[in-house]
């Protein structure tokens, strides 16, 4: 039970962070591994149990994705095909070199996470809506690196599309973050749909970060459209950095 409820709030909080800024794998995916999960199951069992928030934060931006669907149409395919090979890449690489390898990825997923700021305002701001057509054949190809990355480890996918979308040419925070939410929810359901037929979700943390994950990220996003984002960054970055030391000494 106690297992239950840390894993519920963990997802909540994940849940919201995502919708709000991106990140939130950042916080759920060290909780986990803190509970006892190897590293690859809990990895696994993370994008099973944040797939609702995905779902749930749609919803919440519903209202911000009017005159969007040519991009969500054209989001879909390079999502869908890159979460399945980087899940498919996850799953060849094993549980003991997994685990030597996700420090740095947690590291490289939280310096991102620090430089989006920066890196999304050297890009400049020329347009307050959606250009019109959907995004060019170029930044789709970019988008299919994203989803390999998300099928593989996840943290950070958000900011990474965010980053795509402000190159394609789009400025309205809101909309971004509900068509980066619809990356996002295809990416992991392709991920989500492999690991759990491949047998490597631990299901009692699943469930209950999936219904945690889903209160959160309806949440989040409802509470994005109203807030700033300055302390939730703060934390997000604060909790990555100490995951990342966590991870590296974990086995010694």
């Amino acid at each position: 039970m106690t297992l239950a409820l840390l894993a519920f709030l963990a997802a909540a909080v994940g849940g919201a962070v995502n919708s709000i800024a991106g990140g939130g794998t950042l916080i759920t995916f060290p909780a986990i591994v803190a509970l006892g999960l190897p590293p690859l199951t809990a990895n696994a069992t993370n994008a099973v149990g944040l797939w609702p928030a995905s779902v749930a934060s749609v919803w919440g931006y519903r209202n911000q994705l009017a005159g969007t669907r040519p991009w969500l149409v054209r989001f879909t395919f390079p999502s869908l095909l890159g979460g399945g090979l980087g899940a498919l890449l996850l799953l060849e690489t094993g549980p003991e070199r997994f685990a030597r390898i996700v420090p740095f990825l947690v590291l490289a997923a939280t310096l991102l996470f620090m430089l989006q700021g920066p890196i999304l305002r050297a890009f400049g701001r020329s347009r307050l809506d959606t250009p019109p057509g959907g995004p060019p054949l170029l930044f789709l190809l970019g988008q299919l690196g994203v989803g390999v990355y998300g099928g593989y480890f996840g943290a950070g996918i958000g900011i990474l599309m965010l980053a795509v979308l402000e190159l394609m040419g789009l400025t309205n925070i809101h909309q971004m973050n509900g068509i980066k939410n619809w990356g996002g929810l295809c990416i992991n359901a392709v991920a989500a749909l492999l690991f759990i037929v491949s047998g490597v979700v631990h299901w009692p943390v699943a469930l209950a970060m999936a219904a945690g994950a889903a209160l959160g990220g309806y949440a989040g996003a409802r509470m994005a459209q109203r807030v700033g984002q300055r302390w939730v960054r703060r934390a997000v970055v604060a909790i990555g950095l100490g995951a990342f030391v966590w991870l590296l000494f974990r086995p010694l």
